[in-house]
């Protein structure tokens, strides 16, 4: 029996790489969404980071299904500081900022996916995840920035939790796959009961 079949409207290599690990046949293409007009708009409007998240998720996978067969994953995560958006940085020292206005503090990370199928939305979760900054000395950062240097850039928060960033907390709480930015096991069962994995 034929799979349904599944794009990723994403080139994240590190999406690429979860559903890839965890057995997913699917093809990846860009969506093509300006997402820092839509995200503007968004937050002009009062949208708070949750919002933000899910709507881009949202466009993503509707936009790339009125042209793809079958199922369109979409996903977006947004980094929730006190209420307050954090997009990504462009720069070390940007890095080296942002690190410090962390450190000792509580965030989120907000990880939305939406599948979509003929330019509909049929299905959504948006996870959270608390990660609490560990009061690290600035001896450790300049370090970390010097160890990891421009590679931290690609992530909202200058972190990888699969590699050294763990060391920035001293308290997680939530989903391993949410924080890598794609929340996985209510996906799985999603693809599992429309044709897209082995039931």
């Amino acid at each position: 029996m034929s799979r349904t079949p599944v794009t990723l409207a994403s080139k994240s290599s590190a999406r690429q790489a979860i559903l890839r690990n965890a057995g997913l046949a699917f093809e990846a293409v860009v969506a093509g969404v300006d997402e820092d007009a839509t995200k503007a708009g968004l937050l002009a409007e009062g949208a708070n980071p949750r919002e933000v998240a899910d709507a881009l998720a949202e466009l993503k996978a509707v936009k790339v299904s009125t042209k793809r067969p079958g199922l369109v994953i979409g996903a977006d995560q947004t980094l929730d500081f006190a209420g307050r958006l954090i997009d990504k940085v462009e720069t070390l020292d940007q890095a080296l900022a942002l690190l410090q206005e962390l450190r000792g503090k509580t965030h989120k990370l907000h990880s939305a996916v939406v599948v979509a199928r003929d330019g509909k939305p049929i299905w959504r979760v948006v996870e959270t995840a608390k990660l609490s900054v560990r009061p690290f000395s600035d001896a450790w950062l300049d370090g970390y920035l010097e160890r990891r240097g421009e590679h931290i850039l690609h992530c909202v928060g200058c972190y990888e939790l699969e590699s050294e960033g763990v060391q920035l907390f001293d308290a997680i709480d939530g989903d391993y796959f949410t924080i890598l930015g794609l929340p996985l096991v209510g996906l799985l069962d999603f693809l599992r009961l429309h044709g897209a994995l082995e039931a």
